[in-house]
């Protein structure tokens, strides 16, 4: 024990004396935190919609108005043609066009069948079927208020009832999903990105070498570059929360020190990963690509922002072994639905497994020879 602790604290100095990593350990992932959360949302809000409305009539200025008093829609106003409409949509300055034809009242009112065209801009797919639906979805009510006015009789009330109930995000937040998973991709950013260039970085002062001919066992050396770190991230992480709970409102459902006792198991795991990769890599640039291309293939994967079961069967198999994707699981069950650690300790053991593994690795793969 005395041994590592001179090796800490060697770490823990050599951290604090250069100035310029201590704001990228601790301002830069809460200017994240905050960064990300107000714009990695799932809304589509703000659609900018024209209308061409070729019949002009009261049945039309009726329904664009209900379009133009949405909170999902800018209406951009009226264009004379179809072309002029499209031309916008062409070159971006328009996301939505909605296109009435002639004798749309005409036919209402005499119980046909009017149409009604919904142009939609579906460069982005998932975007363009999101602003589609909340148009039909405003069309739909205009539908039922002319039904309910043609046929009283037959709309006193509505025929089903329907009570929706949200559970653990009542208010449908978008907030209240997204930070847990950020706070994870936060931790583990700074952990993976740290850990991996730590043996290297001595690599390249050269350092390394007088390390090598002490007596230093390779289980001391990789404890002492990993616990640092750790509680760096960890510290990082209770930040976090308590921007969670006093800037965005979220309050844990669940256990705090379960949450806490998750997370330093996760953070062995990767800190594991990073030094193994750090034993891989020559040099910061290595040591940046590898850290880097493997955190994009877990972040894009971890469910943070498409769901795991969108996924074709193959990537799902392939996501078991993404440490990522088990952590924002549990974070998100911890902070959000008050989870026990018997609702989720297969993926728990999992990632006790993994830690192991890692750290296993890490300490064979580096050798004092070299």
């Amino acid at each position: 024990m005395r041994t590592i602790r001179y090796i800490l604290q060697k770490e823990f100095t050599q951290i604090f004396r250069d100035k310029s990593m201590l704001p990228i350990i601790f301002i830069v992932p809460i200017v994240q935190l905050l960064v990300l959360s107000y714009t990695a949302t799932f809304e589509i809000k703000n659609i900018r919609l024209v209308v061409v409305d070729h019949d002009h009539s009261t049945e039309s200025r009726e329904l664009i108005n209900k379009f133009s008093g949405s909170k999902f829609f800018v209406y951009e106003g009226e264009r004379p043609s179809d072309e002029a409409a499209q031309e916008e949509l062409k070159k971006g300055d328009v996301d939505q066009i909605i296109v009435f034809e002639p004798h749309f009242e005409e036919r209402l009112s005499q119980e046909k069948k009017a149409s009604i065209h919904i142009i939609t801009d579906a460069i982005n797919g998932s975007a363009a079927s999101l602003m589609n639906a909340y148009a039909v979805s405003i069309i739909n009510g205009f539908n039922q208020n002319i039904l309910i006015q043609k046929y009283p009789l037959h709309y006193k009330g509505m025929p089903i009832q329907t009570r929706s109930l949200f559970w653990y995000n009542p208010e449908l937040n978008y907030f209240t999903y997204m930070v847990p998973g950020i706070l994870v991709l936060l931790i583990t950013l700074i952990a993976m990105f740290l850990s991996s260039m730590n043996i290297v970085k001595e690599k390249e002062l050269g350092t390394i070498e007088q390390l090598n001919v002490t007596p230093i066992t390779k289980m001391e050396f990789i404890i002492g570059k990993l616990v640092p770190f750790w509680i760096i991230a960890m510290v990082d992480l209770t930040i976090g929360l308590l921007i969670a709970h006093f800037w965005f409102g979220i309050t844990i459902v669940g256990s705090p020190l379960l949450l806490l006792f998750v997370a330093a198991t996760y953070l062995i795991l990767i800190l594991g990963f990073g030094l193994f990769i750090s034993t891989l890599a020559n040099t910061m640039q290595q040591a940046m690509f590898i850290s880097w291309f493997a955190l994009v293939i877990f972040i894009l994967m971890s469910g943070l922002f498409t769901p795991l079961e969108s996924m074709p069967i193959w990537a799902q198999k392939i996501d078991l072994l993404n440490p990522v994707a088990y952590f924002i699981k549990i974070n998100r069950m911890i902070m959000l639905k008050g989870a026990s650690f018997s609702d989720f300790r297969l993926e728990y053991f999992i990632l006790v497994g993994y830690a192991g593994a890692m750290l296993i690795f890490s300490t064979l793969k580096y050798s004092k020879t070299r």
